[in-house]
């Protein structure tokens, strides 16, 4: 029904920035909630932050809040987000999804994913 793309992922020195993108196909984006999830080798997925359908509502978790920023186009069919002040630790593989969850921090009730983007960051 939906495919997801995501972009923007990159090598960047720690303090530096990065926005990733993530781009709909096969249905509008806007009926979604969307969220970015990132995960690192060894370790489980984890929620990063997410977005409701009008955009009206943003989530983050607490070691992102403050340094990353989700929004969304509709009009363009994709969700963004923009990195700031980025450290050792935000170094994964960045997965968007999209879906209608009863718990938006969770990967469960997501239908739809990305296969993801890969962010690292150096000192």
């Amino acid at each position: 029904q939906v495919q997801l793309v995501e972009s923007g992922g990159a090598l960047v020195q720690a303090g530096g920035s990065l926005r990733l993108s993530c781009a709909a196909s096969g249905r509008t984006l806007s009926i979604y909630t969307v969220g970015w999830f990132r995960q690192a080798p060894g370790t489980e997925r984890e929620f990063v932050a997410a977005i409701s359908r009008n955009a009206d509502n943003t989530y983050y978790a607490d070691s992102v809040k403050g340094r990353f920023t989700i929004s969304r186009d509709n009009t363009k069919n994709t969700v963004y987000l923009q990195m700031n002040s980025l450290n050792l630790e935000d170094t994964a593989t960045y997965f968007c999804a999209a879906g209608n969850p009863l718990l938006r921090v969770g990967p469960s009730g997501y239908a739809y994913w990305g296969q993801g983007t890969q962010v690292t960051v150096s000192s």
